[in-house]
């Protein structure tokens, strides 16, 4: 049997990158195929008593594998929106869910504030996936997956306490907090203590510098040394170790970081295939049903009330975060393994003390929560995304010097997405410092390109000092990986017919610089006006795609070229005019605007509708 979740498992990643939709739905489904409600292959008798432990072991290998991933770097530039999404939105989730459960079914207030702490938790387990599949901006990808993390560890932490003061003892408000900071302490105190023995051992003769081997299964091991020691002392601390000990281990600047990572990725898809297959077997259809509309109002509160509440309230004036990336936080926040395990032990429990309408209504909301935000918010996550338009343009650039980073940092003014890749470890460092996404290694090298994920690029542009490295990056990128706009510095100008001659479009450094100086000579205002472009003010060229604006003339279009923008230049067939009144644009013509940023946007918008 657990041979068969294991090939099903892997099977459904093939089928996720094919369909280009998260893992999470394929195992919800082959969960349920295998459970009781159907094939009846696989049930809580399947596992025994030994259930517990391997969710809790393979729960602590995917919390340290998304907690080692998140660089401090990353998490500052998301600061202010993750720190809201792990206490504002996930009170708010957390109060919210409790009285929508105590309104709209017949559970009592301490199993309210128990299926309300359990729907906190979001986690790697079903963002990461999602992440696979929809691009979204570092600082998007960090606010969520931050999210994931900690309130899997809170909601986690926070259910054992309510569980065992309120309901069980019911030992009142005071000994809930108390026992709460216990098992946190607890948590952190065990990761904090194997990240110190693992480093020390790292660092020791005992593991020569190139053994990545022994330094992957070493630092596997403070995920699963970390749970056990903590969970030893107290329940569900064990997370919270797997957490910190994965943090740490993860900002120390470890050799041989990005093969541990990658190890760690690997494993994590093993036991994330079987977590999810064997917890979705064990979804009560019949527990879920019994519940009626109410079940449908709580879900819908959580989705389309409580869940935008909080991801407005997470992101209110933060200004990196922009309109559709907050709609996309708000549109997506689905549920994962830590409430669909910790409420099948708890109903297990219930049922056992003789409460067994308690544990059907525990069991029965949570998983119609977890099944309802899995099949929309995560199966519609990249139809979502590319409603709301969230996924910028991937630009990679080859060469991370002041060329390199100047062009990223204009790029990324205008709100797309560009990957630095750079050899040089310092360059790199600096790079990183100054906020860019870097990935480290040979831009002219195949292997590294696929690690920058060129696959998703739009563009492609090399900015080196060496044309021989920028000729051989670009003719791979147009080659091996079918990237249609590719663009390169080149340094000797008699270098230029040889880019030319694969379809790069070569820009001489040399005319580029001399250019540059007599536009300051000549022309300084307007010189000044374009190397100032950023929030005020815009000049983007699009291809006229609407139907319904080609062969109207540009007095006719007044209208719908917003105020505070003009079409400037008007290309077509290889020839560009100013255009007058009487222009009139046809299907395929491109046109520049000149104008304010957001009016700019717009025009764009109405000319070019269709991708």
């Amino acid at each position: 049997m657990i041979a068969m979740i294991l090939v099903s498992g892997l099977a459904v990643q093939l089928l996720a990158h094919r369909f280009r939709v998260p893992s999470v739905i394929f195992y919800l489904a082959i969960g349920v195929v295998l459970g009781p409600e159907l094939l009846g292959l696989v049930t809580l008798e399947t596992f025994g008593d030994g259930l517990e432990i391997i969710v809790g072991l393979s729960v602590a290998i995917i919390v340290f594998e998304g907690a080692f991933a998140l660089q401090l770097d990353r998490i500052r530039r998301a600061s202010t929106v993750s720190l809201r999404l792990v206490t504002v939105s996930a009170v708010v989730m957390f109060l919210g869910t409790a009285a929508a459960v105590r309104a709209f079914t017949d559970g009592t207030w301490e199993i309210a504030l128990l299926i309300g702490a359990l729907l906190v938790a979001t986690g790697p387990t079903v963002i990461t996936p999602i992440l696979n599949v929809v691009r979204v901006r570092d600082h998007v990808a960090t606010a969520l997956e931050t999210e994931g993390i900690v309130n899997d560890v809170t909601a986690a932490i926070v259910a054992v306490v309510i569980f065992e003061t309120l309901l069980l003892d019911d030992l009142g408000v005071p000994a809930t907090v108390v026992s709460f900071l216990q098992r946190f302490g607890v948590g952190v105190a065990a990761g904090l203590l194997a990240t110190v023995i693992i480093y020390l051992l790292l660092d020791s003769d005992l593991v020569p510098e190139r053994d990545v081997q022994a330094s992957q299964f070493l630092v596997l091991s403070a995920a699963i040394g970390s749970f056990a020691a903590a969970e030893a002392v107290a329940a569900e601390a064990g997370i919270a170790a797997a957490a910190t000990s994965g943090i740490l281990l993860g900002n120390l600047g470890l050799d041989n970081r990005e093969e541990i990572e990658k190890f760690a990725q690997n494993t994590t898809t093993i036991v994330l295939s079987f977590v999810f297959i064997s917890l979705a077997a064990l979804i009560d259809v019949e527990a879920i049903a019994g519940l009626g509309l109410g079940v449908v109002t709580l879900v819908a509160v959580i989705m389309l009330v409580l869940r935008p509440l909080g991801a407005f309230l997470a992101t209110l004036g933060v200004e990196r975060f922009t309109r559709p990336e907050r709609l996309f936080i708000a549109s997506v926040g689905p549920r994962g393994i830590i409430p669909a395990s910790v409420a099948t032990l708890f109903a297990i429990e219930l049922e056992l003390a003789g409460s067994v309408a308690a544990g059907e209504l525990l069991v029965g909301t949570v998983f119609a929560v977890i099944f309802a935000t899995v099949l929309v918010e995560a199966g519609l996550a990249r139809q979502i995304g590319e409603f709301l338009g969230v996924s910028p343009m991937r630009t990679i650039i080859i060469g991370g010097g002041r060329v390199g980073q100047a062009l990223a940092t204009r790029l990324e003014n205008r709100g797309e997405y560009v990957v630095v890749v750079e050899t040089d470890p310092e360059v790199v460092e600096r790079a990183r410092s100054a906020g860019f996404t870097v990935y480290e290694g040979d831009g002219s090298d195949t292997e590294t390109l696929r690690g920058a994920r060129i696959e998703d690029a739009k563009r492609f542009i090399t900015t080196t000092a060496d044309d021989d490295i920028n000729l051989l990056a670009c003719q791979l990128a147009i080659t091996k990986f079918d990237v249609d706009s590719v663009y390169s510095r080149v340094n000797d100008p008699d270098n230029v017919d040889a880019f030319d001659s694969i379809g790069v479009t070569g820009i001489d450094a040399t005319t580029a610089t001399a250019v540059a100086i007599d536009d300051e000579i000549e022309r300084p205002a307007l010189t000044h006006w374009m190397n100032e472009l950023g929030d005020s003010h815009d000049v983007q060229e699009v291809e006229v795609t609407s139907a319904e604006l080609a062969g109207k003339t540009i007095r006719d279009l007044n209208a719908q070229i917003p105020d505070g923008t003009f079409v400037a230049v008007v290309s077509r067939d290889g020839e560009n005019h100013v255009p007058t009144a009487d222009s009139v644009l046809e299907v395929g013509d491109h046109v520049t605007f000149i104008g304010n940023t957001d009016a700019v946007r717009r025009a764009m918008d109405r000319f070019h509708p269709h991708d």
